[in-house]
């Protein structure tokens, strides 16, 4: 809701009548409406706002004007008559008015001295709303009716006289009048609105008389000089968070006549007698053993409460109880407590152990949010609604497996389905994070505020990123998304100012509001998606990437879908787009790949299933494609399968990998050469083809077989594996590949074996006396022509061969 906060003086505007008459007659630079014999002051033109700063300086409003002929009697100063005019200095109000109206003074913050007079019953809504410049005012015994917001965000206001004449204070009349040290309540007064002195945190005391009845919502919330609250025997209404905020109360009181609320046994805090529920306290109050609850906000802010006793009575502690308590260093919640509120313990920065009694069977959501001193949490053993399994220091809801509480040291199990909301919220001390595979959710604002957190991985279980889960987190440079989520929530990433680079994989369709607000070192943004994710907008102007990201950053997207990202919404802000091949399916020499990454591809299936691979394939070291280069560094799984007319295969040195069931039912296929770089083959490669005749392996390191099936029976007793010379007994030795009863050797013998064929013969003096004439190695190791191998290619190594050939 934050997000969303509109000023208060257009809330104000909002709720303030719009209509308004033209002005009647001026005189004296004064604007008038006509009300037979009576005149209002009001503002110039048909709308209040239609001229800027049309009254300044010293205005006086006469008692009596007249205008063609007719004498008025001046009774009102009428709706937003002076509104805006931060050019008024003084005004000067005649005996004869009775009525200051709605807004009448509004955003006069340039005015310093006005006398009410004593004719003066009414003050209406919002009529001194924003004038800061106001210092004293007298409130005359006249005035019966004090409006709603009178004199809200008048902070230089240091002193007013309210007159017995009042009966109600109302809603936010004081609001914000951060500078009004003291005032008195007179005993004519029935009823302080909601928020009525809300913000007035140069009050020091505050003495509740006799004849209040009820105190509003937000009344006294925020006075943080209050030290001192004396209430009333009448009062039998106190509203929420009627005194929450105010962080230095030592003392408070009530009249020991009241029935509904008492102080027993001096306890400095604020009972509700027949419910026993304590709904104030502050650093200085003892708890009485009578006390069962703690109502809410009952501590809130008390920052300079650094420890409290909660007695055996107590059942409850409330929502937001001990909410922003950060001198609180230690907590030991009694056995008797069943239920912890919402945020009860929230922003207790101060912190360091919590244990959870085994009576426990309630605890609010963010109940130990932005606790980031928390080192250790516990849970007592025979809790059956909360555990804290495998020492993980952290509260799990046994039930659902859902960690709902972590800190600094936690370690997250491998049995945890759900980070709850809030969880590590405010960690300020998590440096890293282990998300096991077994999460399937993360909550909200898991690790929000997390501004040690500098890099996560998000498994493949994970569905979706919530709202706010990282939202704040200053210290992470990188996040991987799997390819599994396919939702990142609303402000997801806010505020993630060390984020340089981010990766949406192309499972991703939902992109919420500002997820990247604030990511103002975002410089390169991938999105794999062939079809833009939809990224929600509930406002015009609202986006996931603001301007500063598009402005700056490269987007990359995949190469086919640049034009249909530059139409999107948002997308198209990107000032740099530009197209990747990642993830684009192309075809060179009748082989079809896949781009893997920018420089790397891999081998896949015929798209059409009529169309199979057949007759001898060669598959490159590298291809092509779009004047790009890519290293071929994988075979798909099923890339061959069923080619049945396929007779042989070279498998090129870049490929690293042969997915499963590759080659399987390759039936014709008779010869299979494996590049040096493979390191594995996946299950059933090479399943079915029974017609193998020879399977050369490059590789000095035998690649790792997934199972025995990778070839079939037929092929390990009757196909020859070739292998290189040296390693005939470590392919001989490795898991599966023992199988194959025929083992030779290929490639180099050694001195002599020019052309690297295995033997030494005339083929080998050919190819030397060649490249001594042309200088041309033809692809040959130079090391093979070093025949005397002293590192250079000469007439020697020619005599040294002929004498080998001599001498066989």
């Amino acid at each position: 809701m934050r997000r969303y906060l509109i000023p208060a003086m257009f809330i104000l505007l909002a709720l303030l009548p719009t209509t308004a008459l033209a002005h009647d007659f001026k005189v004296d630079g004064i604007y008038y409406l006509k009300n037979g014999t009576e005149a209002t002051v009001t503002y110039r033109g048909a709308a209040f706002d239609s001229y800027s700063n049309e009254y300044s300086g010293d205005v006086t409003i006469p008692s009596t004007v007249t205008y063609n002929g007719t004498t008025y009697s001046v009774t009102e100063i009428g709706k937003r008559a002076f509104y805006g005019c931060s050019g008024l200095t003084s005004i000067t109000i005649p005996n004869s008015v009775t009525s200051i109206g709605e807004g009448a003074f509004m955003g006069c913050n340039g005015l310093t001295n006005t006398i009410i007079p004593n004719s003066v019953t009414t003050i209406g809504n919002s009529a001194f709303w924003g004038c800061n410049g106001l210092t004293n005012i007298i409130i005359p015994n006249s005035v019966t009716t004090i409006g709603n917001s009178a004199f809200w965000g008048c902070s230089g206001l240091y002193s007013i006289t309210i007159p017995n004449s009042v009966t109600s204070i109302g809603n936010s009349t004081f609001d914000g009048c951060s500078g009004l040290t003291s005032i008195t309540i007179p005993n004519s007064v029935t009823e302080i609105g909601k928020r009525a002195f809300y913000g007035c945190s140069g009050l020091t005391s505050i003495t509740i008389p006799n004849s209040v009845t009820a105190i509003g919502l937000w009344a006294f919330s925020d006075c943080s000089g209050l030290t001192c609250v004396n209430i009333g025997n009448s009062v039998t209404t106190i509203g929420e968070y009627a005194f929450s905020g105010c962080n230095r109360l030592t003392s408070i009181a009530v009249d020991s006549d009241n029935p509904e609320y008492d102080s027993r046994d001096n306890c400095n805090a604020l009972i509700e007698t027949a419910s026993n529920r304590l709904i104030l306290g502050c650093k200085s109050t003892v708890i009485p053993n009578s006390v069962t609850t703690i109502g809410q906000s009952a501590f809130a802010g008390c920052s300079g409460m650094t420890t409290v006793n909660i007695p055996n009575s107590v059942t409850t502690i409330g929502n937001s109880a001990f909410w922003g308590c950060n001198g609180l260093t230690n907590i030991i919640i009694p056995n008797s407590v069943t239920t912890i509120g919402q945020s009860a313990f929230a922003g207790c920065s101060g912190l360091t152990s919590v244990n959870i009694p085994n009576s426990v069977t309630t605890i609010g959501q963010s109940a130990f949010t932005n606790c980031s001193g928390l080192t250790s949490m516990t849970v007592e053993s025979g809790n059956t609604n909360y555990d804290s399994r495998n020492n993980c220091n952290g509260i799990i809801e046994t039930a659902t497996s859902t960690l709902i509480v972590g800190c600094m040291s936690s370690s997250i199990p491998n049995s945890i389905a759900t980070i709850g909301s809030s969880a590590f919220a405010g960690c300020s001390g998590l440096t890293s994070v282990n998300i096991p595979n077994s999460v399937t959710s993360i909550g909200e604002s898991a690790f929000s505020g997390c501004t040690g957190l500098t890099s996560v991985t998000i498994p493949n279980s994970v569905t979706a990123i919530g709202n706010s889960v990282f939202e704040g987190c200053s210290g992470l440079t990188s996040v991987t998304i799997p390819n599994s989520v396919t939702t990142i929530g609303d402000y997801a990433f806010e505020g993630c100012t060390g984020l340089t680079s981010v990766t949406i994989p192309n499972s991703v369709t939902y992109i919420g509001c500002f997820v990247f607000a604030g990511c103002s070192e975002l410089t390169d943004v991938t999105c794999l998606a062939t079809t833009p994710p939809y990224i929600f907008a509930p406002d015009p102007g609202v986006y996931a990437f603001p301007y500063n990201v598009t402005n700056q950053a490269t987007l990359y997207v995949p190469f086919t879908s640049v034009a249909t990202y530059q139409e999107a919404f948002n997308w198209g802000n990107f000032s740099h787009i530009v197209g990747l091949m990642t993830g684009i399916d192309f075809e060179v020499d009748g082989i079809y790949y896949r781009a893997l990454t920018e420089n790397t591809a891999m081998v896949i299936s015929r798209p059409d299933e009529d169309d199979n691979y057949s007759g001898d394939v060669v598959i490159p070291e590298d291809v092509t494609y779009q004047d790009v280069t890519f290293t071929v560094t994988s075979i798909d799984v099923g890339a061959f399968e069923d080619c049945f007319e396929l007779n042989s295969v070279v498998i090129g040195d870049a490929v690293e990998s042969i997915g499963e069931n590759a080659f399987q039912g390759c039936t014709d296929l008779t010869s299979v050469t494996i590049g040096s770089g493979v390191t594995n083959i996946g299950a059933k490669a090479f399943n079915y083809c029974n017609a193998l005749q020879t399977v050369t392996c490059r590789g000095t390191v035998p690649p790792v077989m997934a199972s025995i099936n990778c070839f079939t029976n037929a092929a390990y007793s009757r196909a020859i594996l070739k292998v290189p010379r040296p390693e005939i007994e470590t392919y001989a030795a490795a898991d599966y590949w023992y199988k194959f009863a025929h083992i030779e050797g290929w490639g180099y013998l050694g001195p002599g074996d020019v052309n690297g064929s295995g033997t030494i013969d005339m083929d080998d003096l050919t190819r030397l006396i060649n490249i001594m004439l042309t200088d041309d190695l033809g692809g040959i190791d130079p090391a093979w022509a070093d025949v005397t191998g002293n590192g250079i290619v000469s007439m020697n190594d020619l005599t040294e061969l002929i004498n080998l050939l001599l001498n066989q």
